[in-house]
């Protein structure tokens, strides 16, 4: 017998998936083929990041080329994609955990990109010398987060 937990239909599943320390848009489907076809390298997936530092066009330039990370135990070259400053997005809440100007500047980049592997982003931007302070998926192909907050749900019926 399949019980459905919380209000979700039995055999709900994430599309992807966030680590403990990122926030943002997370799409959940009981149909294993639009899961499939949204982690494939088609789809793309925007992240804003704010990052230890100021950032430098070097370092940018470096991330959309590709950079070498680890990936169970190997080194992966991430794919091309794209990355540019963008203002401190206020709309999107305070940050889960405090900082203040004590911590040193920080800035923040947009990375969009259509592949997804373990801790990505975080491990593109220590690739390039700067640590990631804050992590929200904001886009997942045509779908936004827009003006959620944590905790909000709401139905989409065209993946």
């Amino acid at each position: 017998m399949l019980v459905s937990l919380g209000g979700f239909p039995p055999r709900i599943m994430a599309i992807g998936r966030l680590d403990e320390k990122s926030e943002g848009l997370l799409l959940l489907t009981t149909d294993g083929s639009t899961s499939e076809r949204i982690r494939s390298k088609h789809i793309e997936k925007e992240y804003y990041v704010q990052v230890s530092g100021f950032i430098t066009d070097a370092a940018m330039a470096a991330l959309e080329s590709g950079v070498d990370i680890a990936l169970e135990g190997k080194i992966y070259r991430t794919m091309q994609c794209t990355v540019h400053r963008i203002d401190e997005p206020t709309h999107l809440g305070p940050p889960p955990r405090f900082r203040d100007e004590r911590h040193g500047p920080t800035s923040w980049i947009s990375v969009t990109l259509i592949e997804g592997k373990y801790r990505q982003v975080r491990k593109m931007t220590a690739a390039v010398g700067y640590a990631t302070v804050r992590l929200i998926r904001i886009r997942i192909g045509d779908i936004l987060l827009g003006d959620m907050k944590a905790g909000d749900m709401k139905e989409i019926d065209n993946l």
